[in-house]
């Protein structure tokens, strides 16, 4: 991806961020096979957030700069918890519903791993609307992106009694007004992503951080899970998927275009060139004769 000028003198951090970025990726992906495995997949959950904001913030820093990159994260998980508490208190924006103490610590009844977990595939989210998008329309597709992850995540997480709702939902007993909360909440961590991180442009390793969650948690719910689930893999696998697909084809358009134009500017450059050189020699000619002559 394209870096602008203030990002490409950050170098020195790039090439450690992307490594570490991709490592926290791979041991996330292990964790993330294990805990299938194990009969009791809750004990993983923390383990498996904490790999992918480390994965996520590693991403966005080779991408964006360390300084952007960690602003961006705070200012998600903040933004997260807010929304959260309000949620655990007050039944807005997501419906009236509680945490259980599976998952620990706590910070006014909301899960400190909830919040981290709206950090990292918040960046994620938004490196798919910056691929899709510019302006309002890059909140708007972050936010769906953001919400597609919610169509695998509520029906996982109540599954293993992490939290509770007080009314059963039409999707899998999940309530529209869950949905509708993450809509909300997810257009304002594009916002405050986009503020913190002064407009970044799209990040091929948060893109690639994005797309191993939609495949793992689509074979997870359709083959791995006891029982599997062939309606939340098809939603969830069709919402994130469709997003993965559009934005990498959108990236790989923009890098194939800005190649293209690269080439053709290094033509024309040789073309410049060669034509200098034959003015230069015929006019080198023209003397020679001229002082033969005389």
């Amino acid at each position: 991806m394209k870096r602008t000028p203030g990002e490409r003198t950050a170098g020195a951090a790039i090439g450690p961020a992307r490594a570490l970025g991709v490592l926290s990726l791979l041991a996330m992906t292990a964790v993330q096979v294990a805990s299938g495995l194990d009969v009791r997949p809750e004990r993983y959950v923390t383990a498996i957030v904490a790999l992918l904001a480390a994965s996520a913030v590693a991403f966005a820093a080779d991408a964006w700069g360390p300084r952007r990159a960690v602003g961006a994260f705070c200012a998600a998980v903040l933004t997260g918890y807010a929304a959260e508490l309000a949620g655990v208190l007050t039944g807005f924006p997501f419906g009236s519903y509680s945490y259980t103490g599976v998952l620990w610590p706590q910070a006014g009844g909301v899960p400190v791993v909830v919040t981290l977990a709206w950090g990292g595939m918040g960046l994620a989210a938004y490196a798919v609307g910056a691929a899709l998008a510019t302006g309002w329309g890059r909140v708007f597709a972050g936010a769906c992106a953001l919400t597609a992850w919610d169509l695998f995540l509520d029906p996982q997480m109540v599954g293993l009694g992490l939290w509770r709702w007080a009314d059963d939902g039409f999707y899998r007993g999940i309530p529209l007004s869950n949905f509708a909360g993450w809509l909300l909440v997810s257009a304002l961590v594009m916002l405050v992503i986009g503020r913190a991180a002064r407009e970044p442009g799209p990040a091929s390793g948060l893109l690639v951080l994005y797309t191993v969650m939609a495949v793992m948690e689509t074979v997870a719910f359709a083959a791995v899970f006891v029982p599997p689930d062939p309606l939340v893999a098809a939603a969830g696998g069709l919402a994130m998927g469709g997003f993965a697909v559009a934005s990498w084809r959108r990236a790989c358009g923009r890098a194939q275009g800005r190649a293209q134009r690269w080439a053709q500017k290094r033509a024309q450059g040789r073309t410049q060139r060669r034509a200098q050189g034959r003015a230069q020699r015929r006019a080198q000619g023209r003397a020679r004769r001229r002082a033969w002559q005389r």
